[in-house]
This record gives structure tokens, C-alpha cells and sequence, in this order.
């Protein structure tokens, strides 16, 4: 059986489009929690893929709305998916093994479990970058829905997206064009990483930060910024090699600008070190 990091440097060499979203953040829980029962999650998401495909085959309707009723049905009434308020912070939120186990989550642990679901129903679905809040797109023809997975699906209109604007950029705050763009499956993951890798460095957990940041660089390596960070990690943890590996890897990406130029400086200093 394959292990989870060959697994993950196998989902960096697929093409956006190719990636199983789930079956990926499934192989990023299994790195951050190996004693955890990776198999039962992945069964368990397999039975949402069918009971989903089974109940959107026997839709009358097939509108937006009867979508995301759908999905709301099996997800958070059935199923009992909704966001975790008590222990928002608990780095279990951010893994999806856990998530299953729970019935909890961040928003975007939750919107990889909606996605999935709504994939195999056969809908066009995407997560949407929202401020401080990560959401769902449902698309048809001509409109879309936007969900919101961590309140069991809610259907928000453009009154309750501009509420949730101004609770992050205050009562001024406005809709404006790009909001709502959409995220490529890659880039869902990696925020899916994130909180896991915020959390363990607002801990002072620097090596437990530098793995999850190498988990992040197997499925994302032509993410230049990935590199550095993990660069300026492995320089903090005195790493120096690998340090100067990771820049090194920078550079091709990023050769010209200030943040090449920075990171030269850097190199600079750990050649001082190596010599």
C-alpha cells in the first residue's frame, strides 16, 4: 500500500483537473495524523460519492436550488456536517480524517467534503476564496449558488455576503468584482494546510511547521513562495543545506525581483556558514 508522502508527491505531478480533492486531503490528515483510520475516512467518502450520485439520478429537478437542498439533506441534516464553534481553533478541524470521525470542521474541511460531493452528483462546484471565510460555488449555465458548508449549507444571498464581508473589513465595506473568483483545486488544499501550519507556528512548533510545509511543496512544488518558506524555516532549525536547497529551488521559479534579490541575500549568508 502506497505511503502518504509518495502519494502526495504523486498528486504534485497531476495537472489541477486530475486531482481526487478528497482522496487528496485524505493523504494530507493521513501525514499530519498517521495513527488515524485514514481507510474508514476514505470509505466513509466513498459512501457520500454514491448516496450523492444515487439521489441526484432520482431528481425531478435539477435546478440550483434543489442542489444545494440535496446536499444540505445528506450533508448536515443526515450526516450531522457543520462547522466546529466550540473548539474553532483545534488543529483536528483542519484534518479531514478527523472531520469525518467528528462531524466538525473549519469551512474549508467542510467545503472539500461538499465539493466531493458534489462532484459525484455530476455538478460543476468550486470553492470560492472569500475573505476570511471559505465558501461554495454551485454553477449552472447562466447563475450560480453560493453555499456556505460550515452553517449545514446555507444558501447566501448578496445580503449575507456583504455581512460577512464587514465583520472582516468593517461597516463600510462593500461586494466588489473578484470576490467570488474561484479556487483551483490545488489552492483548496493548500488553504485546507494552512490552518494547520498557522497553528503550529503561532505554537513556536517549527519543526512541526517545516513538515506540514514540505507536505504543502509535494503537492504544490511550482508554488515559488512554498520554497521560500520552507527555506526560511529550515534556516531558523539551523538546517542550513536544505535551506539553501529550498532557495536554490526559489530562484529557478522566481529568478528576477526583490524577493529574488532578498533571497540571494539569504543564500549569501548560509554560503558564509557552509564555507
Amino acid at each position: 500500500m502506497i505511503d502518504a508522502d509518495t502519494a502526495l508527491k504523486a498528486i504534485g505531478q497531476l495537472p489541477d483537473s486530475e486531482i481526487d480533492i478528497a482522496s487528496a486531503a485524505v493523504q494530507l490528515a493521513r501525514v499530519d495524523a498517521p495513527g488515524d483510520g485514514w481507510l474508514a475516512a476514505s470509505s466513509h467518502l466513498s459512501d457520500l460519492a454514491r448516496r450523492s450520485a444515487e439521489r441526484a439520478a432520482a431528481m425531478d429537478h435539477q435546478d440550483l436550488s434543489s442542489r444545494a437542498a440535496l446536499l444540505a439533506d445528506l450533508l448536515a441534516r443526515e450526516y450531522g456536517y457543520f462547522g466546529d464553534r466550540q473548539t474553532y481553533d483545534d488543529p483536528a478541524n483542519a484534518n479531514l480524517i478527523r472531520v469525518t470521525e467528528r462531524r466538525r470542521g473549519l469551512p474549508v474541511a467542510l467545503g472539500v467534503i461538499w465539493l466531493h460531493t458534489a462532484g459525484a452528483a455530476g455538478w460543476n462546484c468550486y470553492g470560492v476564496d472569500f475573505p476570511a471565510h471559505f465558501l461554495i460555488a454551485l454553477e449552472g449555465q447562466k447563475t450560480r449558488v453560493i453555499i456556505d458548508a460550515f452553517n449545514g449549507g446555507r444558501v447566501l444571498a448578496a445580503r449575507d455576503l456583504r455581512r460577512l464581508l464587514r465583520r472582516v473589513e468593517g461597516d463600510q465595506a462593500e461586494l466588489r468584482p473578484g470576490l467570488l473568483q474561484p479556487l483551483s483545486t490545488r489552492r483548496v488544499l493548500l488553504r485546507l494546510q494552512n490552518n494547520i501550519l498557522t497553528r503550529r507556528l503561532d505554537a513556536g512548533d517549527l519543526v512541526g511547521g517545516l513538515r506540514c510545509t514540505e507536505h504543502m511543496v509535494s503537492i504544490a512544488p511550482g508554488h515559488a513562495d512554498l520554497w521560500r518558506q520552507a527555506g526560511s524555516l529550515n534556516h531558523k532549525l539551523d538546517r542550513v543545506a536544505a535551506a539553501r536547497d529550498c532557495y536554490a529551488k526559489f530562484l529557478d521559479l522566481v529568478p528576477t525581483g526583490k524577493a529574488a534579490d532578498d533571497v540571494r541575500a539569504q543564500l549569501e549568508i548560509l554560503r558564509s556558514i557552509l564555507n
